[in-house]
């Protein structure tokens, strides 16, 4: 039977001392994922080569996804040494192993039109600058694509099913555990914590205890599921999470609410009393209110600052009234034992610390009328006292 020629205007080269990269790639970047996957790629496709006889000059690694173009660094690398001359083919397990987007995919075609790679050769398939053989890459590569964009959808899809069920994805907060039996997976009370947290809400609910309060309380008996101490940060979280109470929002902030299938900790009574509990009065601008001697002692105990802040404290039976209290910033030393102390009665102190100097040490001093006037009131008052 006679050979039918090719086409005259079909020009294939023959492909002949191909040096190839054998190029292994997994997924995804966790270690734990697909371990094994990189491994078995080298050794299959090393197994062909030998087969074959190819020639493997180098062999690359990497463990990065395919999704978005430019972004894996040794793939990146390995055109580059295609581009000049190092490499003139690429070994991999499956065209999908090299590209799932659209940009990489384009940048290996380019360099197959420039001649300067010959051929890619995976485990079932030769792809090598032929218009019928590229365009079947382009194909395998663009249905890698598809697939992903489809997993992904298909992935939204199950949690917004699972969210209509009654269960939030993820891991739910302290105080619930996920729990799967039997091939079904839902939302459990944990028996150690779960009693905490109630008692937690209802604290601030019935009492008004603050976070600090809560804190110093549940450093004794709570502890994340990592066995660490709870932060304040998280209990004001804790506190604002309508999980509890059998409500959850997913995504956060995406608007979607949904009626949990769980066992709540709380009802939504009790929830909306610790939210009117959390309301805190609007703060003035910083440094919009002036304090005679703010910032000008420091703590006798921790060497900290000490600072000025004004409230009215409340009267069963009359007005509250205004005053203004002096306090360490506690900086240095959070458990500082100084208490507070009012404006009037520092003013006290630093007058008969003055009197004291200035009888002491005269020469040191030279007072003004208005500490001279000051000084001649606490002596009047001290006389009267005793």
């Amino acid at each position: 039977m006679a050979k039918i020629p090719a086409p005259a205007n079909q020009i294939i080269p023959p492909i002949l001392n191909v040096e190839y990269c054998l190029y292994a790639r997994k997924s995804s970047e966790d270690d734990e994922r697909q371990a094994m996957s990189i491994d078995s790629q080298i050794k299959e496709m090393t197994d062909l080569a030998s087969r074959e006889g190819f020639i493997i000059k180098e062999i690359r690694r990497e463990s990065h996804s395919a999704k978005e173009s430019g972004q894996r660094p040794v793939f990146k690398k390995l055109l580059e040494d295609i581009r000049d001359g190092m490499f003139t083919g690429i070994l991999s397990w499956a065209p999908d192993r090299l590209s799932r987007n659209a940009g990489d995919l384009g940048m290996v075609v380019d360099l197959m039109d420039q001649g300067k790679l010959q051929q890619i050769k995976t485990f079932s398939q030769s792809f090598s600058n032929n218009p019928n053989e590229k365009f079947l890459l382009m194909i395998l590569c663009s249905q890698a694509k598809l697939e992903n964009d489809q997993k992904g959808i298909n992935v939204k899809r199950g949690i917004r099913a699972k969210c209509e069920m009654g269960w939030r994805p993820g891991m739910p907060p302290i105080g619930y555990y996920n729990r799967a039996f039997a091939g079904v997976k839902d939302i459990v009370i944990d028996p150690d914590r779960g009693h905490i947290v109630a008692e937690m809400f209802e604290r601030v609910a019935r009492d008004g205890d603050s976070g600090r309060t809560l804190k110093k309380w549940l450093d004794t008996c709570l502890t994340t599921r990592t066995g660490k101490q709870v932060t304040l940060s998280q209990i004001y979280l804790m506190l604002k999470n309508p999980f509890y109470y059998g409500e959850f929002e997913y995504p956060i902030g995406g608007g979607n609410w949904y009626k949990g299938a769980y066992k709540p900790l709380i009802t939504r009574d009790i929830f909306d009393q610790v939210q009117k509990q959390l309301i805190v009065p609007k703060k003035s601008k910083w440094g919009g209110k002036t304090f005679t001697f703010k910032e000008l002692f420091k703590c006798a105990s921790c060497r900290s600052l000490v600072i000025g802040e004004d409230r009215y404290r409340k009267r069963k039976y009359s007005e509250p009234r205004y005053h203004i209290y002096y306090h360490c910033t506690r900086q240095k030393k959070y458990g500082c034992p100084e208490p507070y102390i009012t404006e009037e009665k520092l003013i006290k102190q630093i007058l008969r610390y003055i009197n004291f100097m200035y009888m002491a040490h005269p020469q040191l001093f030279e007072l003004n009328n208005f500490l001279k006037y000051s000084m001649g009131e606490y002596k009047k008052m001290r006389d009267e006292v005793l």
